[in-house]
């Protein structure tokens, strides 16, 4: 299952793009928010962050105006590598050598089709592991060291 959240920046592309995550077949849990009064992106950021660090979802997908707070908000979370990506070549990236389990997108900084393809390109890349893996565990470090 993925879980996607967003703030009133985002709240378009986020419908966008879960029309086209079930298109695709994908099981989806919508985390709001649902309508576009001023919300607090870093309350989203955290429901979607705690679900994927929890196991309640296999990965998140976060939208907010540029992308960016969105990013440091769930990036606070342990287990969480939260890639804010801009082009298909970062989308691809961020899973096979970072294993990012939530992408993260701005929504007023792209138009819903670039968002769908940065999404299938996420989805369809597949974790390298070898020397990316120990890279990962020295965050996993970091992580403990100050949790």
């Amino acid at each position: 299952m993925i879980i996607i959240g967003s703030d009133h920046g985002g709240l378009q592309l986020k419908g966008d793009l879960k029309s086209y995550l079930e298109r695709r077949g994908f099981a989806v849990s919508d985390a709001g928010t649902d309508n576009d009064s001023s919300v607090d992106y870093p309350d989203f950021g955290l429901k979607v962050a705690e679900a994927v660090a929890g196991g309640d979802a296999e990965r998140g997908i976060l939208v907010c105006g540029t992308g960016i707070g969105m990013s440091i908000a769930a990036n606070k979370v342990p287990g969480i590598r939260a890639a804010l990506v801009t082009d298909t070549f970062m989308a691809r990236m961020a899973k096979e050598h970072n294993n990012a389990n939530i992408l993260v997108l701005g929504g007023r900084v792209m138009d819903s089709q670039k968002g769908c393809e940065l999404v299938g390109a996420w989805l369809d890349a597949e974790f390298e592991g070898g020397r990316h893996q120990s890279r990962l565990d020295k965050i996993t470090e970091i992580e403990k060291k100050y949790s």
